[in-house]
């Protein structure tokens, strides 16, 4: 749960990056000092220490959309090359499945 001390500068540092400012601790604590509150004097340079090098415009558009873990699959060669093995795989998961039913066909039911 966040504090009104962490979000006033948050507020203060948002205020500075949309005006194209370089947030600063000195800048974060006159915009609160102008919006007339009050933050432990730690505050303030614990935000602008975080976004030191950031553009946090950057940030700020970029919530949600983070690259695939993966990567995207290589075009050519490398899908005709795992197709095979695709259909190994396939035909593992049918001789699994096959096994797991006869397991199951007891005779009896888990709700009979």
């Amino acid at each position: 749960m966040t504090s009104n001390d962490e979000l006033a500068c948050t507020y203060a540092a948002l205020i500075l990056a949309d005006d194209d400012v370089a947030v600063t601790g000195d800048k974060i604590q006159t915009i609160l000092k102008a919006a007339g509150v009050s933050v432990e004097p730690f505050w303030p340079g614990l935000f602008a220490k975080a976004l030191a090098g950031m553009n946090v415009k950057d940030l700020v558009t970029n919530v949600g959309s983070a690259a695939p873990a993966g990567g995207a699959p290589a075009a050519g060669g490398a899908a005709e090359v795992s197709a095979p093995a695709a259909a190994e795989d396939k035909k593992e998961e049918k001789k699994v499945e096959s096994e797991e039913e006869s397991d199951d066909d007891m005779g009896f039911g888990l709700f009979d």
